[in-house]
């Protein structure tokens, strides 16, 4: 960017970019950028749009372009490597029964079930009616 250019940046986005140019003194070449500069710059990027932005504070288009899109579905940037582990499903949605069998002897046998699953109560009816030895 030419200092022409540099000179002609709005204030906050100038103000940006020294906040970038102090990180990167401070900083390994190729370190991450830190997730608060990133999302000072994609706020940045929807009033001056991501090509100026991006040229101006000396980032990827696109990464900022990802950074902007995220900002905008109301979905926070992950950090990279960093793992999420999600619950286990609901047990809400199986069911509840009461079953009763009866055989021809007599015998009978009564099971109220919550949250079961179908090949549970075919293993159990079959052992119901299995002849004993």
């Amino acid at each position: 960017m030419s200092s022409r250019e540099i000179r002609d940046l709005p204030d906050d986005l100038e103000r940006l970019r020294q906040r970038f140019e102090r990180w990167r003194a401070t900083h390994r070449a190729h370190s991450r950028i830190s997730d608060s500069l990133w999302a000072a710059a994609a706020k940045l990027a929807g009033s001056y749009g991501i090509c100026r932005t991006a040229k101006a504070l000396r980032v990827d288009y696109y990464s900022l372009k990802e950074r902007v899109e995220q900002a905008s579905a109301g979905t926070p940037a992950l950090p990279q490597g960093e793992f999420w582990e999600l619950p286990p499903p609901s047990t809400a949605s199986l069911g509840e029964c009461i079953v009763e069998w009866e055989d021809a002897a007599g015998s009978k046998m009564r099971v109220h079930l919550k949250g079961f699953h179908a090949p549970d109560l075919a293993a159990l009816g079959r052992s119901f009616w299995s002849p004993t030895p």
